[in-house]
């Protein structure tokens, strides 16, 4: 990276600082370490009610958050100059990647479907307003990083039509999750 930064001309204090100097990014940072926590400690279990609330919900973080909406968001943003015809060889390899990274996202919602079906009774209605309201979180913080991305608006986007692109793919995974939108 610091070979990339350095030919570009760009001050690498202000690249590497800004995850703590950048509201929205470091905000979506500190959000994304919350979101599989409980299922990285060493003396995490599924046994009990709790624990398996505790996988599921680290769970929906991972596939439905992570991977469900912040990288579709990443890739909106990258493919765009796609449709520009730029960098064409860099967003062939985007696609690909977007192609297994829907594979890993569905596999995960398929995944807690299954464990809600096979544990109908950590799948109450407190716990889905929590699914919820993490979900809604998850959206505006990333709008705010796509508004700090965006600001004036490039490629023909910009944070408005970013925001309903967000909102669009979150409905889609809250729909797979058996969610409102």
């Amino acid at each position: 990276y610091q070979y990339i930064i350095e030919s570009l001309s760009m001050d690498d204090g202000e690249v590497f600082n800004m995850y703590r100097e950048v509201g929205s990014i470091y905000n979506k940072d500190e959000f994304q370490l919350k979101l599989t926590e409980d299922i990285l400690k060493p003396d995490f279990e599924s046994k009990t009610f709790e624990g398996r609330q505790r996988l599921l919900d680290n769970l929906i973080g991972y596939y439905a958050i992570m991977e469900g909406i912040f990288f579709y968001s990443g890739f909106v943003m990258l493919l765009s100059f796609n449709r520009q015809n730029r960098l064409q060889g860099a967003c062939e390899q985007i696609q690909y990647i977007l192609r297994d990274e829907s594979m890993h996202m569905n596999f995960g919602l398929d995944m807690i479907n299954h464990i809600i079906e096979e544990n109908p009774d950590v799948w109450t209605e407190e716990f889905k307003q929590s699914v919820l309201a993490k979900i809604k979180l998850g959206v505006e913080l990333e709008c705010a990083y796509a508004k700090d991305c965006l600001p004036t608006g490039v490629l023909g986007l910009n944070p408005d039509i970013i925001r309903e692109y967000i909102q669009h793919i979150a409905d889609r995974r809250l729909e797979k999750l058996g969610l409102p939108r």
